[in-house]
């Protein structure tokens, strides 16, 4: 267990300022790792459900924020993210879950899982915030970076590990 969290550790101890945030966020990383690892062992098709949930999330969220535009939730921390986009996010969600073969308990868990990886967004913008960095990349145009493509991941996978560890099995209700 001490390997897993050694490199955590490590990387908290070579920072002056922030080790607390950067720590548990690379805590956040790892347990969703695991948890990600532990849904694989039930198969491929929860991986890619899980995937396309948070997938779906960022795009419908990208383009309704864009299109409709709107209040934003917090402007300081994520200055490009609006209400709409956020629910077009769980709208979003929600389909994925429902042309997966679920009912109203997994539409339900689709809205979930997507509030869940906007908060994983959230988090890593908090974190690069706290940093000083705006966007670590300009690459690709609205994005932040490398863990702006995994951060929605590990809110979501993060959200099915505490769903499991309380008993609910996402996939059967």
């Amino acid at each position: 267990a001490l390997s897993i969290v050694l490199p955590a550790l490590a990387g908290a101890g070579l920072l002056r300022a922030g080790r607390s945030p950067f720590a548990a966020y690379a805590l956040a990383i790892m347990g969703a790792c695991v948890m990600l690892l532990m849904l694989r062992g039930t198969g491929l098709r929860p991986v890619l459900i899980l995937l396309a949930v948070v997938v779906a999330t960022d795009v419908a969220g990208y383009f309704a924020g864009r299109l409709i535009g709107g209040p934003k939730i917090w402007p300081r921390l994520s200055p490009g993210k609006t209400w709409a986009g956020s629910v077009a996010g769980w709208g979003a969600a929600a389909i994925v879950m429902l042309v997966a073969g679920g009912g109203p308990v997994a539409v339900a868990l689709g809205v979930f899982l997507s509030f869940a990886a906007q908060a994983g967004d959230a988090a890593e913008s908090a974190l690069k915030r706290a940093a000083g960095v705006g966007d670590a990349s300009s690459l690709i145009p609205g994005h932040g970076g490398f863990l702006d493509r995994f951060d929605g991941l590990v809110g979501a996978a993060l959200a099915v590990l505490l769903l499991q560890a309380s008993g609910f099995n996402i996939w059967t209700g």
